[in-house]
């Protein structure tokens, strides 16, 4: 397999931790089991659509689904190099009905999917490229493809073209039951955004959501367990953004540093509790009978401590 199947190969990786989290987002929207078919789609190359339709159809596999993938980029088509499998006959060739060698090709759309080394997983490749891409997504052959795939499996995930060079995915956005849109950190534009999504819903198509793709993460963080491995962290600057690492006594000492700042007097007692459900500081303070300092006025420097960490948090 090649590296890219990263939810394939390194399944406890943060990033494998992702993809199961958008499959979990996309399986809370379908809780009425009519979201069977997927278009994934991006607003120009290099986004990393094709990466994320591959990882979220292994995602899905491992969880027991029936996946089928179809490469509906016929243009520059790649699936069948992130699962080695063979590029032809494929989805051009069902729709056009000639095969890799220019002869009549079969009627059956399962003589053009492929079964992968993942279990539950198929791909049915682009094919060759055709002269005439968009008027074959058109042809009621497609529509044909989808409906017969919706009978033999749980999800059709389609792997479409990037919707600012060519009309393809827009058109195949009719098609499915949903769309989501990969977008890269700090390159796609607001503008090719919001205009992909005008012409999606134009077209009466729907759209699951988008996936930002690209954010900067530290290698230290990523070469660390989960996040639940700790219950505190602080921020890493050696990229751009907030990118976040584990370490347990930061939060210790950004406390300690507030509290030396505004320390009450000593027989004032503050307990620091950490809870880790809503990672949230709460404090309790026990003042003793003889104190110079208020229990409104220590309310209020732990408050102060408390907004100081949420803000750092966030």
């Amino acid at each position: 397999m090649k590296k890219e199947l990263i939810a394939q190969r390194d399944p406890k990786s943060p990033v494998s931790e992702v993809f199961r989290t958008l499959r979990t987002n996309i399986q809370f929207m379908n809780t009425n089991n009519k979201l069977q078919t997927l278009l994934v789609t991006s607003t120009f190359p290099g986004e990393g659509k094709s990466w994320v339709a591959s990882n979220l159809a292994v995602t899905f596999a491992q969880a027991g689904k029936k996946v089928v993938l179809i490469d509906a980029d016929m243009r520059k088509g790649r699936q069948y190099t992130i699962f080695e499998v063979s590029p032809r006959p494929g989805l051009s060739n069902y729709l056009s009905g000639v095969n890799a060698n220019s002869e009549e090709g079969s009627d059956d759309v399962i003589d053009y999917i492929q079964e992968t080394e993942i279990k539950n997983l198929y791909v049915m490749s682009a094919g060759n490229i055709p002269p005439n891409p968009s008027e074959l997504l058109i042809s009621p052959k497609m529509v044909g493809v989808l409906d017969k795939l919706k009978q033999l499996c749980d999800l059709v995930i389609v792997d479409g073209t990037p919707c600012e060079l060519v009309a393809d995915s827009i058109i195949l956005s009719r098609l499915v039951d949903s769309t989501v849109v990969v977008t890269a950190h700090k390159a796609t534009k607001k503008e090719n955004l919001k205009k992909i999504v005008t012409n999606i819903q134009n077209v009466g198509g729907k759209i699951a959501g988008i996936v930002l793709n690209k954010i900067p993460v530290s290698a230290k963080k990523y070469e660390q367990s989960y996040y639940y491995g700790s219950t505190s962290m602080k921020s890493d600057r050696n990229h751009k953004g907030a990118v976040y690492t584990k370490n347990s006594n930061s939060r210790r000492s950004k406390v300690e540093q507030m509290k030396s700042r505004v320390r009450p007097q000593e027989n004032v007692k503050p307990k620091v509790q950490n809870n880790a459900d809503n990672n949230k500081l709460e404090n309790k303070i026990h003042i003793q009978s003889n104190n110079d300092i208020s229990k409104e006025k220590a309310d209020d420097i732990f408050s102060q401590i408390n907004s100081y960490m949420e803000k750092d948090n966030k």
